[in-house]
């Protein structure tokens, strides 16, 4: 397949959105710049997209960079697979990358997205470069569980309304001012669609959510925690120090049991580094990814 041009969309035109057919099904994604591959994968929660996780860093890495921003199923752009979307994209990484041709990639995963990658890190070693996380993975150490964060988004998905999407949105970042009239309304068009609504409460309904942690805690194999040694990749683990979703001690098991992780923490900052702190962000993992 050939790749996009090398001009960065805007916000209003957003002309580079692609699909292609794979055994998983049909994907949706992103493909802007030119050089190496790089996978950005995103996050979960109320009206989010891989688009908007990362529509402004975007022009930054794709300087150096064939960025390919892979939107999940049943977040809204790609269909919805049924089932758990969490666990559904635990499985489409590799079909992708097949799909594409593409061998090996670095990738960039927020929260969810950081997990997916951790996951293909170990079950697919051959076809990740690099990875980066932002937040999201490891498990509470110190904090207790759910989080903050959490918990407001599963108090939105129970009973959708603008004041507990203003909530949720608000335990996000550090810099509540980044919570704008705008980013309100477009979160909530996505998240409030009918399809994305019932997708989002087979992960974050109480009763889900409560059903997932009881199959994980039962279940006859190891916590995805428990598996971070087996990832060779190196990888740079980010995190907002003010991070009130995925609290900053969850990153003490994978910066220890993953043998080739760093990890660079931003002040005044909350889950959403690649956004609250957008330029060291960009300068921090560029000079991850480009090293050597």
């Amino acid at each position: 397949m050939a790749q996009s041009s090398a001009q960065t969309p805007t916000d209003d035109d957003r002309d580079d959105l692609r699909e292609i057919s794979t055994p998983a099904g049909v994907l949706r994604y992103y493909d802007v710049g030119d050089g190496p591959a790089l996978l950005f994968l995103h996050g979960s929660g109320p009206g989010v997209t891989g688009w908007r996780n990362f529509r402004g860093i975007l022009p930054a890495f794709a300087k150096s960079f064939r960025c390919l921003i892979l939107e999940f199923p049943g977040f809204g752009v790609s269909d919805d697979f049924g089932g758990h979307p969490m666990v559904t994209a635990q499985g489409v990484v590799a079909p992708f990358l097949d799909a594409l041709e593409l061998e090996r990639v670095d990738v960039v995963g927020n929260s969810m997205g950081g997990g997916v990658g951790v996951n293909t890190a170990i079950h697919h070693p051959g076809r990740i470069g690099r990875l980066v996380t932002i937040g999201g993975i490891g498990t509470n150490v110190f904090s207790p569980g759910p989080s903050e964060g959490i918990r407001l988004l599963q108090e939105f998905t129970e009973d959708p309304t603008r004041q507990r999407l203003v909530d949720w949105l608000n335990s996000m970042v550090f810099d509540q001012s980044l919570v704008t009239d705008q980013l309100v309304e477009e979160r909530w068009q996505l998240a409030t669609d009918p399809e994305t609504l019932a997708a989002a409460r087979r992960m974050y309904g109480k009763a889900a959510f409560a059903a997932m942690m009881d199959m994980m805690r039962t279940a006859d194999i190891p916590m995805p925690w428990a598996q971070m040694h087996k990832v060779s990749a190196p990888t740079l683990l980010t995190w907002g120090r003010d991070d009130r979703v995925s609290p900053l001690d969850m990153a003490l098991i994978p910066m220890r049991t993953i043998p080739n992780a760093e990890l660079h923490v931003f002040p005044n900052c909350g889950h959403w580094a690649m956004i609250e702190a957008k330029d060291a962000f960009e300068s921090t993992v560029l000079g991850f990814l480009q090293r050597g």
